[in-house]
């Protein structure tokens, strides 16, 4: 399949209900003073010291920044996978601080989509039931006529009964964009998703969250190292010692690498600056 880049313009043992959406607000993602603290003490490390963000329904954010700066902190709190220590989360104009394990499970698999690194499929699962998956473990009728339009959809009309050991890293992948599509959720939360594939494929990949923002309207958080990959993006987030510190918006790839750069030059006079205090 060719691509091209677009324009851009507590654990129980009966489920939980299906939490639904509140009063549309028109923002996907909301987090409001949001910090994470691990350890105690003279150990403590402050990986979020304070965020506040508001996305709008159908943008593409991605978020880069240095080694430890609290990437994969923010992506965990942002999307219920970790609780803050301080703050607020908001999904959909749904409120999620307060939810129990059963509520946060639940909202995860109906009203939002994930795209890891590692592909995350079930290797004894064909391409058509990994992308079921969530509909399953959610006591759903598995739509089979959905999984076909959103296998579709990634260029995989004629892999559905292929098994992962079956298909190439990038179409593992593009399987695993699908999963994230066929609940029509939120917010798709996307940790380096191209991090594992060569630049063809990771190109192909990031033209169909491209696609998902701009053609079907999903709302896509990307954490991300790599500046072309953030150059697909709307607007790219610089996160610096757990606090955004900069912003571009519909940056190059270029563009994107020289803030990088000067942020990281300027941690490290900071930290060099430190030690000689």
């Amino acid at each position: 399949m060719k691509l091209r880049r677009k324009k851009r313009r507590s654990t129980a043992a009966t489920p939980a209900a299906p939490v639904a959406p509140a009063a549309d607000s028109g923002l996907a993602v909301e987090l409001r003073g949001v910090r994470r603290r691990y350890g105690r003490g003279a150990t403590t490390v402050h990986a979020l010291a304070g965020i506040d963000l508001a996305l709008p329904r159908g943008s593409f954010t991605a978020v880069m920044g240095p080694s430890g700066s609290g990437k994969s902190t923010f992506l965990q709190c942002a999307a219920g996978l970790d609780r803050p220590s301080e703050g607020s989360v908001r999904l959909g104009g749904t409120e999620i601080t307060g939810m129990n394990e059963n509520e946060l499970t639940e909202l995860r698999r109906s009203r939002l989509g994930f795209v890891f690194q590692a592909f995350n499929l079930l290797p004894s699962l064909t391409a058509e039931q990994n992308v079921l998956l969530p509909m399953r473990l959610a006591g759903q009728r598995q739509d089979h006529r959905r999984a076909a339009e959103v296998l579709a959809q990634v260029g995989l009309a004629d892999k559905a009964g292929r098994r992962p050991a079956e298909l190439s890293g990038g179409q593992q992948q593009r399987v695993a964009v699908a999963r994230a599509l066929i609940t029509g959720p939120d917010v798709i939360f996307a940790d380096e998703p191209t991090g594992a594939l060569d630049t063809g494929t990771a190109a192909e990949v990031l033209g169909l969250l491209r696609h998902a923002v701009d053609d079907i309207g999903a709302t896509v958080v990307m954490v991300t190292h790599d500046p072309v990959a953030a150059s697909w993006a709307d607007r790219v987030l610089f996160l610096v010692n757990g606090a955004f510190a900069s912003h571009l918006e519909r940056g190059s790839a270029e563009q994107i690498a020289v803030r990088m750069t000067a942020l990281s030059s300027s941690i490290r006079s900071s930290a060099m600056a430190s030690a000689a205090s």
